[in-house]
């Protein structure tokens, strides 16, 4: 089956804007927040990102420990031309992929579960160091504007 081209990026983060970090497993030198594409084009996205933070870290929002409202859509979406060495995962001729931006605020003490197939290491950093470490530049992007995102939904 084909990936349908629209994904989320949540950017995972503490109260203290430390963001979590997590390389891939195809990939150790990639560096990025959680990423995924929905799985049926009508999944909301709300839904696809609580899916997504769960199978890649674990953490599962709305069990108490993470409310919903913990979850911010930032009402942002980038366009960008998807990696040739992942194309083959999309139907022939899709070359673009539209992500949508969500934060996500955690304790700092949450454990964090890999899936080991996508991920093999993890790290939390001060947002800064965590946007310089990015490999996707609007990922990077988004990490800087966290603590201006913060601020506007007065989170902080």
């Amino acid at each position: 089956m084909d990936k349908i081209p629209e994904s989320v990026l949540v950017v995972i983060h503490t109260a203290d804007l430390q963001v979590l970090m997590i390389s891939r497993a195809d990939n150790v030198d990639f560096w990025q927040s959680v990423t995924g594409s929905k799985d049926m084009v009508d999944e909301p996205l709300v839904q696809t990102a609580i899916r997504e933070v769960a199978e890649e870290t674990g953490i599962i929002v709305c069990d108490g420990q993470i409310p919903l409202s913990n979850l911010r859509d930032w009402q942002l979406s980038n366009v960008y031309d998807i990696y040739p060495m992942w194309r083959h995962r999309y139907a022939p001729g899709v070359t673009t992929n539209t992500e949508y931006v969500f934060s996500l605020q955690v304790p700092a003490e949450i454990p964090i579960v890999l899936a080991p197939r996508e991920h093999v290491e993890y790290r939390w950093m001060p947002h800064r160091e965590a946007a310089d470490l990015c490999f996707s530049p609007s990922n990077a992007e988004a990490i800087l504007q966290l603590p201006h995102r913060l601020r506007d939904m007065k989170i902080v």
